[in-house]
């Protein structure tokens, strides 16, 4: 077994893995709670970008409850890739998705404001009904088109994202 360091997007992801399977996952909890700066070292980052269709269509997996210091790693990614692509287009895709930590919420708004009229669309795709709420909740604090899709619905969303 052994902690693995990859880039993803601009954003770095700390994950555990054992040689003898591809999958990932937090640390043991053990290891995890002998040594709190351990832990938060082996924190797994919460939200990761993806480009897509040239970097129009950026994709944000989003899993857990987002704090500041995953803004901290995001923000920056994402200002470049704006600045980089010019206007684009959001799939806000959420797993196991529990929202923001209070601080975590002032730095979405200020990713909000800042690319206020940069985003053309955003489709969220989500699990639980706060998350549909969630999508009209947004609505004032962009100039995108907003639309909540059920995690089924997926190819519908990325259709409508790459449409008009």
């Amino acid at each position: 077994m052994s902690w693995n360091r990859t880039r993803d997007a601009g954003c770095n992801r700390e994950s555990y893995a054992d040689e003898n399977s591809k999958s990932s996952h937090d640390p043991p909890e053990h290891e995890a709670r002998e040594n709190d700066q351990t832990f938060s070292k082996w924190r797994y980052v919460m939200i990761q970008i993806e480009q897509q269709d040239g970097g129009k269509l950026l994709v944000i997996h989003a899993s857990g409850k987002l704090d500041k210091n995953d803004y901290q790693r995001f923000a920056p990614e994402f200002d470049r890739l704006i600045e980089h692509h010019g206007k684009v287009r959001v799939l806000f895709e959420m797993h196991d998705f529990h929202g923001w930590k209070p601080e975590a919420l002032w730095e979405e708004a200020k990713v909000d404001f800042k690319h206020f009229s940069d985003i053309e669309r955003v489709a969220m795709v989500g699990e639980k009904q706060w998350q549909s709420w969630m999508s009209k909740f947004c609505s004032p604090f962009t100039r995108a088109e907003i639309r909540y899709f059920d995690r089924a619905e997926e190819p519908v969303a990325e259709a409508w994202l790459k449409a008009a």
